[in-house]
Order: structure tokens, then C-alpha cells, then sequence
């Protein structure tokens, strides 16, 4: 792990240096970070010179996120900061199930979904502000095992077309334009993919779809409303089917997104559950918070329970 962040004489006091927390490691994934890193340490610039201990590791691998959070929890430490994207939040977590160490974010990734789900600050002073003062609510996050493995997952999990786009996604592409690379790699992959028929079981009754999102949040994409009666504190999930299929309703879909019509197109059912299974068909790709994440069958549940996010 690396050292505290250099202090600035000068920078304001956000709490005295008896009441500062301890024990706060910041994750760091510089991959997804990278353009943005510069506010990462504006915030921990102004944490430090607060008198607030602060220990930084960046990650080096897929998982790695989840290794070091899961050390840092064995060791006590009272507060686990993921600095990255909605991946790196997962990591973290999954690192963190089942312990009292609070999950902290500075979201740094290209969508930052969840922290625009529950309102994060994304200005460094209130970033800091925020982790400084550890005041915390719960989200329960869902849990996907698969041929893949298991894992948490804080936002949501796609099946279907959503997923062949993340699983096609060119890293280099991705930092290079960002959110619209997403865009461009839609527009690509519309005439590639086979658009099969999705089979699910949902509590116990089987249906099909031609692509699904379970979610844990309201929000998809970034600040786009997709399940409006998604509640990430609770226990289940808000289920969005996609019945349109192939290249014509792909279209459709992606050109109600920036309009914040997607959970109301044409073809597109919610439901509540408890419990989805993807049954059948290993050739349909998965992707959870942003990642790649194998292919069906897949159960989808709750995580064993909550866990404490910081918040403004």
C-alpha cells in the first residue's frame, strides 16, 4: 500500500484531528480512473490536511479490488473507499459482505451510476466532506453465480444485447471517448448479434424476453430512470424485460435512452421478484455493473444483507 496523500497547509479543516475517523483505505482502480485521478487526490489533499489517516492501494488486476477490501476488513479498518467506476464499487463490496467496514465512493468511472442513484457528491470538497463525516445508509445489493462464479452486484444485471456490448468493448476505446464509446459499440454490434430468445424463470414462472435488466437501482447508463420502483435498500429486484428483438428495436431502445424513455418504450414489461433464473441457452451473455460477467445459466438473488454506504 502506498503512504497518505500529501497535505496542504493551507487547505480548510473538515473535522478536528480528535474526531477524524481511522482506519479509511481508498482503492484506487487506475484504469478506470485515469482521466480522472486529478480529483481523487484533490480529495484526499484536503482529507489529509484534516488529519484524517489515509492509506491508498491501487488495484492491479480484475479482483484485485475485492482482495483488498476483504484484507483491509480483516484488519479491522472502519471504512473501505472505492475511487473508480461501478465495477470497482462492486469489487469492493464483494470484498466487504459480512463485515462492519463501511463502503465509501469517489466515483470515478465513465457512468458512476450508482453514486448518481443515491446521490453522491461528485465535488472533491464534498466528497471529502462526506467520508470525513461517515454518515451511512444501506443498500442490499444481488448476488449472480454462474459458470463464471459468483458475485455481488450493487446496480444491476444485464442479459442479452446490453451484455454482448460490454463483452465486445474495447478497453482502449472505452478511455479513449468514454461514454460514447458505448455508443459507437452499440451501433457495431446491432448487425452482429444473433438477438436469441432469452428463457427466465422469475419466482417460479417461467417466461422469455429478448433482453432483461435486473436491477437494484432506479437508474441505468447514468442518471436515465429505467425501474422506477426499484428500491436499492431492500431485499428483491426491479425486473425490465425487452421483448422487441433484433437490429430495428436495438435502435429503438438506444434512442429512448438519452430521452429518458427507455422504461417506457414500446415492448418493455417491469416486474418485482425476488428471484430470476436465465435457464437454457449458454450462449446468452451477462453483464453485471458494467462487467463482463460470463454467460447463462445464471441464478440471480439477494446478497446475504445489506451494507452501510456512505453518503452526503
Amino acid at each position: 500500500m502506498k503512504g497518505a496523500a500529501d497535505s496542504h497547509a493551507d487547505a480548510p479543516s473538515l473535522v478536528n484531528a480528535a474526531e477524524a475517523p481511522h482506519g479509511m483505505v481508498i482503492v484506487f482502480n487506475p484504469i478506470a480512473g485515469r482521466r480522472r485521478a486529478h480529483l481523487m487526490w484533490r480529495v484526499l489533499d484536503v482529507m489529509a490536511a484534516s488529519g484524517i489517516r489515509i492509506e491508498v492501494a491501487e488495484t492491479q488486476h480484475a479482483g484485485h479490488a475485492e482482495e483488498l477490501a476483504r484484507e483491509a476488513a480483516r484488519r479491522g479498518e472502519t471504512m473501505v473507499v472505492a475511487a473508480g467506476g461501478d465495477g470497482t464499487i462492486a469489487e469492493v463490496a464483494n470484498g466487504l459482505m459480512g463485515s462492519p467496514t463501511r463502503l465509501g465512493v469517489i466515483p470515478l468511472g465513465t457512468a458512476n451510476v450508482l453514486a448518481h442513484e443515491l446521490a453522491l457528491p461528485f465535488a472533491p470538497r464534498a466528497v471529502a466532506a462526506a467520508l470525513a463525516f461517515g454518515r451511512t445508509r444501506p443498500l442490499w445489493p444481488g448476488m449472480v453465480s454462474g459458470p463464471a462464479g459468483a458475485r455481488l452486484f450493487v446496480q444491476m444485471l444485464g442479459v442479452g444485447f446490453d451484455a454482448h456490448v460490454v463483452h465486445r468493448m474495447s478497453p482502449p476505446l472505452k478511455r479513449l471517448f468514454g461514454r460514447g464509446a458505448y455508443v459507437l459499440q452499440t451501433l457495431r454490434e446491432m448487425a452482429r448479434y444473433r438477438f436469441a430468445p432469452i428463457r427466465l424463470r422469475v419466482d417460479g414462472r417461467e417466461m422469455q424476453a429478448a433482453s432483461a435488466i435486473v436491477s437494484k437501482g432506479r437508474l441505468y447508463a447514468g442518471r436515465y430512470l429505467l425501474a422506477p420502483d426499484a428500491e436499492p435498500a431492500q431485499a428483491g429486484f426491479s425486473v425490465v424485460l425487452f421483448d422487441g428483438a433484433g437490429p430495428g428495436a436495438a435502435l429503438l431502445y438506444a434512442a429512448a435512452l438519452p430521452i429518458d424513455m427507455l422504461g417506457r418504450a414500446p415492448g418493455v414489461r417491469h416486474l418485482r421478484a425476488s428471484r430470476v433464473e436465465v435457464i437454457g441457452n449458454d450462449a446468452i451473455p451477462a453483464q453485471a455493473d458494467g462487467d463482463a460477467f460470463g454467460f447463462a445459466p445464471l441464478a440471480i438473488s439477494d446478497a446475504p444483507g445489506p451494507i452501510e454506504v456512505v453518503a452526503a
